[in-house]
């Protein structure tokens, strides 16, 4: 598992408030069997109604860092929102708060998801569209996020930067690393072994 100290990056800056899950990744494309091919479609309907959407300029390819606003993530639960936004290339996001259960979804798949405070995302905000090759730092180690010479305060919840940077985000790949110990644990349990 892979310890997640810190992600460095262009940003995509998209400070709006209340961002939900349909408009990450619209309904018609949760009928994929898998997450493959999902970036293409991240904020899809968004970017047909805006052609000045940050998702299609041209200077914002290839970041890997997300600026959002109060609560990024809202409304449906499904892990397909974060999915899409890995597969097009974001590590990490920054924003003021996050809808709950898509925070859960990008910790357990390795993305953090650290909150800054409205003036910190208005300042990036700024920084990033006068400068997009500015490269951004979010250090997970000193809860900091540096952007040139700035440093801005940031936080994430000590169980989800535990969990980060020690690498034990990913609670599918704990389970196989201790498949011995779990049938050991299963063999000696009595009713798993009494059966005829």
């Amino acid at each position: 598992m892979n310890k997640i100290e810190s992600i460095t990056g262009t940003c995509i800056p998209l400070l709006l408030d209340d961002i939900d899950t349909d408009r990450i990744i619209p309904a018609r494309f949760l009928r994929c069997v898998t997450f493959e091919g999902l970036g293409e479609h991240a904020f899809e309907d968004d970017r047909q109604q805006d052609p000045d959407h940050p998702f299609d300029k041209p200077q914002y390819q290839g970041a890997s860092i997300l600026l959002g606003g109060r609560n990024f993530g809202c409304g449906s639960s499904r892990e397909h929102a974060p999915q899409s936004l890995i597969r097009w290339g974001i590590n990490a996001i920054i924003a003021e708060s996050y809808a709950e259960i898509f925070f859960g979804n990008c910790t357990s798949l390795g993305v953090p998801a650290v909150c800054a405070s409205r003036a910190t995302l208005e300042t990036l905000n700024q920084t990033i569209q006068n400068h997009p090759e500015q490269e951004i730092t979010v250090d997970l180690l000193t809860m900091k996020i540096i952007c040139g010479e700035q440093q801005f305060d940031c936080t994430l919840p000590e169980n989800a930067r535990a969990a980060l940077t020690s690498g034990t985000y990913d609670f599918l790949a704990q389970l196989l690393k201790s498949t011995d110990e779990i049938k050991a644990q299963a063999a000696a349990v009595p009713y798993f072994t009494s059966f005829a």
